[in-house]
């Protein structure tokens, strides 16, 4: 092991945005549903189709459209056109090729904190995705470590961990999701930043955990990142 000191980042909705493509296509999916259901009904019928089918697909846009076209399928007792299904699959291609959009800070703070520490890239998703987008953002070269992964949990870090030799007191997490990003850090001995986004996927909403003083921060943007590690160091 070493006392080399790491910071680990997430990538969607923390170092480039994501959810917002999804938003937008989400409401134009409410809108090919509109005349057979509201967009409340739409959405819980999507979401739970998506959580039905989470450990077959994994995450990422591909599972995303095959439960979609599932849900518009059942919804509408098989009366969804072929048409529409064309329409569905369309507006996925064109988030898979959805330029790659850093959020305000994303570079000036890996160049701040890479001279300093280790950096590693951990996400998960589709691994053709996650490769695409990394590439295009610009950033790849920051990173000593990347983890494309299909789940971020305690026994996942735990094997990041000890892959790259890395003591969990000597780790810090940044992402956007408690669920994902922070909690299972914490329960490893590390530390965590939380950097909410504007928008949640449903699936990585929790609590944030009381008990982790100096080893849980909170930041509103990317651009706080400097003087937080500072503290944490």
């Amino acid at each position: 092991m070493t006392a080399q000191r790491w910071i680990g980042f997430d990538a969607d909705d923390t170092l480039w945005h994501n959810e917002n493509i999804f938003e937008r296509v989400h409401e134009r999916y409410y809108e090919l549903l509109a005349r057979h259901h509201d967009a409340a009904t739409v959405k819980d019928a999507l979401y739970a189709t998506e959580m039905r089918n989470l450990d077959l697909y994994g995450y990422g846009i591909k599972g995303f459209m095959l439960s979609s076209i599932e849900t518009a399928i059942e919804l509408t007792d098989g009366k969804f056109s072929p048409a529409e299904v064309r329409e569905l699959l369309s507006l996925g291609r064109e988030m898979l090729n959805h330029p790659v959009e850093l959020l305000d800070g994303a570079r000036e703070a890996l160049e701040c904190l890479a001279p300093d520490f280790r950096l590693a890239l951990i996400t998960k998703g589709d691994l053709r995705d996650q490769e695409r987008k990394l590439r295009k953002s610009g950033v790849a070269g920051f990173f000593q470590a990347v983890e494309i992964v299909s789940e971020k949990d305690k026994p996942t870090y735990a094997a990041i961990l000890r892959r790259h030799g890395i003591e969990p007191g000597s780790f810090l997490m940044v992402g956007n999701s408690v669920r994902s990003d922070i909690l299972p850090v914490l329960e490893l001995g590390g530390a965590g930043i939380h950097i909410p986004y504007r928008i949640t996927w449903d699936h990585e909403h929790a609590d944030v955990p009381g008990g982790s003083e100096g080893r849980l921060f909170r930041a509103a943007s990317l651009r706080e990142l400097p003087e937080i590690v500072r503290r944490w160091r």
